[in-house]
């Protein structure tokens, strides 16, 4: 049933799920599997999801609309999509009237079955997530991967899984408070969500609790934010610089760069296949995660050599006149930028922009200034990057991707690498940030064809 007010629908003592689409209906899915029926609400009159709902579970009954506050403060229990700010005045009501506000992966701790590996930060978390899949299963052992990329957490319960490898964002870890991870890693801080967050603080304090209950904590030592989270007694950093105590880090050996543990070396840079000094570094993430489980040396590391990254996200799309095109749509803050810029060789022609979120974009401006020496700037925010960089790069505006294409290839020389790393959200212009790399990659081949 579809009703229009909320007031009309009685949600006492009902465990109500907060925000349909695919988190919204995995949530459904487990409750109804459990045996209870849940009440569904979205703010939205047409949400993602709908008809799933309705023809999978009739009995489900559901509102579209409006938060009503008083009712939603009747509830027994609110499982909130985790697109929705628990600190919105509806849910500090419910709160302050007894409810119980949890999400999707709180309800997935408290009826977890086997170990899991709990992964967030700012950027690289993807493609750490990822990774750590292909290292169980190169090492033959069944890994449920997914949380906030693929699959949603409870989906992966009950399938015989033997360890879970979760991505979480900081809005997933807002309502967590009984996961116990194996081990787990902030990889790394940079702003971002600005937009849902009052402060920088609001932020890194959700990503912080990631380390709560954790047994092994992982440590980006190189990030000033990471390095002074309150961790666990036992952790594991990681650093591109030589590795102090039982850490990861790198170490120079005869003009080559080596991953290491104290002076053991373990895999030569060179054999990667993914490039990049913050694909190293995640690198040293799935390592020092890994470390717990007794997994076969050799399998993890063909597991690590063999991996090529993911979609979008420092991906080389092309090369044609010895100039090198990358694909890094996926860096939609500036911190991810920073990252793929200072992670390349030689000159660089940077095409950026689109919605930056209220972010700070200065600190772009010290990478672009070393590395690129012409940059293109697209989207809503196009303005902004150019007051940030104009003073250290030529700064080139384009209309659109297949516009910005165009003008990089003109700039290009031989030798130069041309760098799709937007720093920017992709919603002014694109449906997503992968609709946005796959425009780049259209166009890309139609500039070089």
């Amino acid at each position: 049933m579809s009703n229009n007010n909320l007031t009309e629908i009685d949600l006492s003592g009902n465990i109500v799920v907060v925000g349909l689409g695919v988190t919204g209906l995995s949530v459904v899915r487990y409750l109804c599997g459990k045996g209870m029926l849940p009440v569904v609400i979205d703010s939205r009159e047409n949400p993602p999801g709908e008809e799933e709902l309705k023809q999978q579970y009739p009995d489900v009954k559901k509102y579209f609309g409006v938060f009503n506050k008083d009712s939603l403060a009747t509830a027994k229990q609110l499982v909130v999509s985790p697109g929705l700010s628990i600190s919105s005045p509806e849910f500090e009501y419910a709160k302050s009237q007894g409810v119980e506000i949890v999400g999707d992966i709180e309800l997935f701790a408290r009826d977890v079955d086997a170990p899991v590996i709990a992964i967030t930060g700012s950027n690289g978390k993807s493609t750490v997530t990822t990774l750590v899949g292909e290292v169980f299963a190169k090492s033959d052992v069944k890994a449920g991967v997914g949380g906030n990329i693929g699959l949603p957490a409870l989906d992966l319960l009950n399938k015989g899984n033997q360890v879970y490898v979760l991505e979480l964002s900081s809005f997933q870890l807002e309502t967590l408070s009984n996961l116990k991870p194996v081990s787990s890693v902030v990889l790394n801080i940079s702003e971002d969500h600005l937009d849902r967050y009052d402060s920088m603080q609001g932020y890194i304090a959700a990503k912080e609790k990631i380390y709560n209950n954790t047994d092994v904590s992982v440590i980006n030592r190189d990030d000033a934010v990471v390095s002074k989270m309150i961790v666990s007694n036992k952790n594991i950093g990681f650093t591109l610089h030589e590795p102090k105590n039982n850490d990861f880090g790198l170490k120079e050996v005869d003009g080559e760069s080596w991953i290491c543990r104290n002076n053991q070396l373990l895999i030569n840079t060179a054999d990667l296949f993914v490039g990049g000094l913050h694909n190293v570094a995640n690198i040293m993430a799935v390592l020092a995660l890994c470390d717990s489980f007794d997994l076969p040396e050799e399998k993890v590391f063909s597991a690590i050599k063999m991996f090529g990254g993911l979609p979008h996200r420092m991906q080389c799309v092309a090369i044609g006149n010895n100039i090198k095109w990358f694909n890094d749509s996926k860096a939609t803050n500036v911190g991810a930028a920073e990252a793929a810029i200072n992670g390349l060789t030689g000159n660089v022609i940077l095409i950026a922009g689109g919605e930056s979120k209220d972010a700070d974009l200065s600190s772009l401006k010290k990478p672009v200034s070393e590395y690129v020496k012409a940059m293109i700037v697209i989207g809503r925010d196009a303005i902004l990057l150019e007051n940030v960089c104009q003073d250290v790069t030529e700064v080139v505006h384009a209309s659109c991707m297949y516009d910005a294409v165009v003008k990089a290839n003109d700039l290009a020389k031989s030798g130069d690498t041309v760098l799709l790393s937007p720093a920017c959200a992709s919603f002014d212009m694109f449906k997503n940030y992968a609709h946005r790399g796959d425009v780049f990659n259209d166009a890309v081949k139609a500039v070089l064809s």
